[in-house]
């Protein structure tokens, strides 16, 4: 360590951690305006941020197998929190986002934008809603990002149409409910075929699976131009937080041949 320089504390890199999460592979640079903003809440300069954020990627197995190795400059504690994101994401995103509120003295629900406008004014199911909420919001954020905010079928980037899809549903496998690696980005259409088990992705290379019971005796344009001409193409895949491959597995199960 620089002389001059300080030690990062454990809620500084559980915030960079929470801002890696949310940032391109690509973009994790000091001229981003999210790396200048979390440098100023921290008290760190932008370009240690960007470096941080680098050092981190060190740890990421999805960059390692593609020999995107990052930064190797990292410490004990960076490699103790990244296995604590790595191996509970709900628990430590949910924590991160409780800090970074505290940090802005703010809310979760406010910094995550939940709207409680329809939501019960008291009671459990109140306090139930507000947290899916709060999780769906947190999980869009990271999902969209991951994919640089464009659907991994089809490429369009119009966030109003964009859906973070889980691969194994939320309400199946609460411990990978907000694990990255169990979202797609897709579109409105898509995200529901993929929801009801007309289209899967391969597992074994990432290719595209339509079901032969979206075919009807008439050929529709439509059909033809949004489904059967996917069939074998290879989903856009991102830079980080590529979909499990185990994950996969268990929607290829639930497709429907």
């Amino acid at each position: 360590m620089k002389e001059g320089q300080s030690l990062w504390t454990r809620s500084q890199l559980i915030l960079a951690i929470n801002l890696y999460c949310k940032l391109p592979y690509g973009k994790m640079h000091s001229r981003n305006p999210k790396v200048i903003e979390l440098s100023k809440l921290i008290g760190r300069t932008p370009s240690a941020v960007a470096r941080k954020l680098t050092n981190l990627a060190s740890f990421d197995p999805e960059l390692q197998e593609r020999n995107i190795k990052g930064s190797s400059n990292s410490g004990k504690l960076d490699k103790i929190i990244w296995n604590e994101f790595y191996n509970n994401w709900d628990a430590a995103l949910i924590e991160s986002e409780k800090l970074l509120a505290s940090y802005q003295h703010s809310t979760i629900e406010q910094i995550n934008a939940v709207d409680e406008s329809d939501i019960p004014q008291e009671g459990l199911n109140k306090q139930r809603l507000v947290n899916t909420r709060v999780n769906q919001s947190i999980f869009r954020r990271i999902v969209l990002a991951t994919y640089n905010n464009a659907c991994c079928i089809t490429g369009i980037t119009n966030t109003d149409l964009l859906i973070a899809s889980h691969i194994v549903p939320w309400s199946l496998d609460s411990p990978n409910r907000l694990n990255p690696m169990n979202g797609l980005c897709l579109n409105a259409l898509h995200d529901r075929a993929f929801d009801k088990g007309y289209l899967t992705v391969s597992a074994e290379d990432y290719t595209l699976k339509i079901s032969s019971q979206l075919k009807t005796k008439e050929v529709l344009e439509s059909m033809q131009h949004n489904f059967y001409n996917l069939e074998n193409s290879i989903i856009t895949l991102p830079s980080k937080f590529r979909p499990s491959k185990e994950l996969l597995k268990r929607h290829n199960d639930f497709f429907k041949p």
